[in-house]
């Protein structure tokens, strides 16, 4: 009996016309496989788990050589439970969320779109990666990472991924020829310290404009994703949806007799 090629569903939180899922859509492709995209039809940054409800989905045809793709009107994680359910002819094999614009290392991965897509994947069941790259820009240069994702791409497909986790992947912004390999590691303990600009519209009527910075308060340790990416390094830490703090439950147990 021929083997069945795996089924590969292709996702991200940029829009499906951004450069970074064209990359991973390329590298998908040069693996033996059937490849399916369904991808936001416009930017969805920092949605995390959104869904949409109460309102209209809608996806539609898109054009791309030797794929089967689709634009979609929802979020990240609409586009994974759409595909799954109305798109797909059978489970995929592996669900790849990326190559997202911008880092999602530390903290970053509660609000991603591109991990939460990758976390939904992992929620029912099916192997998931999500991959960034530590460049904001709209030419950054997803070159060097190719070689890396096909590698990860070609290990998980023939290693069994841990049911109920997923893959956050990072990429550093350097030349290829320095990076230093990849690094599986655990997330950062670093922050955003937010500020809300009071700022006025043309009408004289405030508004407020989100801005910050990232402070990471653990810069030393060399077992955390900011450290690996700091020093040359593809970061990769296995990720959980299961939040539960497990090393509080035995201290909490006398509230549960508490008068």
């Amino acid at each position: 009996m021929t083997k069945q090629q795996p089924l590969i569903l292709i996702t991200n939180d940029d829009g499906i016309t951004a450069p970074g899922i064209q990359h991973l859509i390329s590298i998908a492709k040069s693996i033996s496989g059937e490849i399916y995209v369904v991808a936001p039809d416009k930017p969805q940054s920092g949605m995390g788990h959104a869904i949409t409800m109460n309102a209209m989905l809608r996806i539609h045809s898109f054009p791309m050589d030797g794929v089967t793709a689709f634009s979609c009107t929802g979020t990240p994680v609409d586009c994974v439970k759409l595909a799954i359910a109305k798109v797909v002819p059978r489970t995929p094999d592996l669900i790849l969320s990326g190559v997202n614009h911008g880092s999602n290392s530390s903290i970053n991965v509660i609000y991603s779109g591109t991990m939460s897509a990758a976390v939904e994947g992992a929620i029912e069941g099916i192997p998931s990666i999500g991959f960034s790259l530590c460049d904001h820009s709209i030419d950054a240069d997803f070159e060097p990472s190719g070689e890396f994702i096909k590698r990860i791409i070609e290990f998980v497909l023939s290693h069994p991924m841990e049911k109920n986790t997923c893959w956050n992947v990072n990429f550093p912004s350097i030349a290829k020829e320095l990076i230093k390999g990849i690094k599986v590691c655990r997330q950062a303990r670093a922050v955003w310290e937010e500020e809300f600009q009071e700022r006025n519209d043309p009408s004289g009527k405030p508004y407020y404009w989100l801005t910050g910075k990232f402070v990471n308060h653990e810069p030393e340790q060399e077992d955390t994703d900011e450290w690996a990416l700091k020093n040359g390094y593809i970061s990769l830490v296995p990720v959980q949806y299961d939040v539960t703090a497990h090393h509080l439950i035995d201290q909490l147990k006398d509230l549960e007799n508490a008068k």
